[in-house]
């Protein structure tokens, strides 16, 4: 008998949707070893790697566009209407391809965050399609204006005809999805001790001089790492292979550390606002100072979020590229609510994914 197979299909914006995703896709695994599991991107397999450490199928298909960008803020909205327009030209030609391959393989479910022709393909390919996500492109793509309005139309079309939708924290209403369950917090859990992690690191400074610096997949243009030299005795961590030879700045090798690894040993992290980093600092207990970023309509909703469950301190861009760094050192403020987000996503995604499937948890 064939084993049950999971079609998981992320969209090729930046990192967080593919981490995010592969942490329901690697718990799905956890929970049932038998799935067959296929992750359809094009986010790096490198990356996928870290937070997937079982056998899958890479499959680097492009579903959909995002938004193309420079680095982490900044946006070729023009680029990213042909690519749109080309795609939606192509797209049955494209949906044929891909469902002739789900066939050939006995893919049993979709799951997609969120590309839009991951509902015909499903459909296409006789099975459901289930889709996760804080937010849909037709809601970013929306805030772009009018010309990107028959877009926005195709994209809620499609999503309307979508079975159901897992609707994570710091969410958008979803409007066009006509099933919607709310979930917990997604993403991954640290690997190390604390103990263990300062030693491989070569950490003396304690917790609350330890500072993570991460600005997601495409980075950050011109960060102004001379203010490091006001805080000779702290350290800062980052991802980041463009970096000026200084003391306290330490980077961090990609393979065999994520962001969430080195959360616990930090007593904040600096950032852009971003779903994945947000939900992983919620769920280990990081401090979060973070930009803002009103050009893309997520990022007011996603730091709204920050306020409400995490200590925290919002910055203004030029506060961060232009000032002092004082930031560091002040008060952070505490959530405005009390009421905790429930950090079990992955599992009540994964439990829904293979009860589907048929197989037993």
């Amino acid at each position: 008998m064939a084993s049950p197979t999971l079609y998981v299909s992320i969209t090729n914006h930046g990192f967080g949707h593919a981490t995010r995703a592969a942490s329901v896709a690697a718990t799905v695994k956890a929970l049932a070893p038998e799935v067959d599991l296929i992750v359809a991107t094009t986010a790096p397999q490198w990356l996928l790697d870290e937070y997937l450490p079982v056998a899958y199928e890479y499959r680097p298909v492009t579903l959909d566009i995002g938004v193309i960008q420079a680095d982490s803020f900044t946006m070729d909205l023009p680029a990213t209407l042909a690519k749109l327009d080309h795609l939606r030209a192509h797209q049955a030609d494209l949906v044929a391809d891909e469902a002739a391959y789900l066939k050939q393989r006995g893919v049993n479910l979709v799951l997609a965050d969120i590309p839009p022709l991951a509902v015909p393909l499903a459909q296409v390919a006789g099975v459901p399609c289930w889709m996760m996500s804080n937010f849909g492109w037709d809601f970013i793509y929306r805030a772009f204006g009018a010309d990107f309005a028959e877009a926005v139309a195709w994209i809620e079309d499609w999503f309307r005809q979508c079975d159901r939708l897992f609707r994570l924290p710091f969410h958008e209403e979803m409007a066009a999805f006509p099933k919607v369950e709310d979930m917990g917090l997604t993403g991954g859990n640290p690997r190390y001790s604390v103990a263990e992690l300062r030693e491989q690191l070569g950490l003396s400074t304690p917790p609350e001089r330890t500072v993570l610096l991460t600005f997601g997949g495409l980075g950050v243009e011109s960060i102004p790492y001379d203010q490091l030299s006001r805080f000779p005795d702290w350290q800062f961590l980052t991802f980041d292979p463009r970096l000026p030879p200084l003391p306290n700045l330490k980077p961090l090798p990609r393979k065999g550390f994520r962001p969430v690894d080195v959360m616990p040993i930090c007593g904040q992290i600096v950032c852009k606002p971003g779903y994945s980093t947000f939900s992983e600092a919620c769920r280990t207990g990081v401090p979060v100072i973070t930009l803002t970023r009103n050009d893309f309509a997520e990022g007011p909703i996603l730091v709204n979020g920050i306020q409400d469950h995490c200590w925290h301190r919002v910055l203004q861009p030029d506060e961060f590229f232009q000032q002092d760094w004082t930031f560091l050192t002040e008060p952070l403020t505490p959530p405005r609510m009390n009421l905790s987000l429930p950090a079990d996503g992955n599992t009540q995604i994964a439990e829904a994914v293979v009860a589907y499937l048929g197989l037993r948890v």
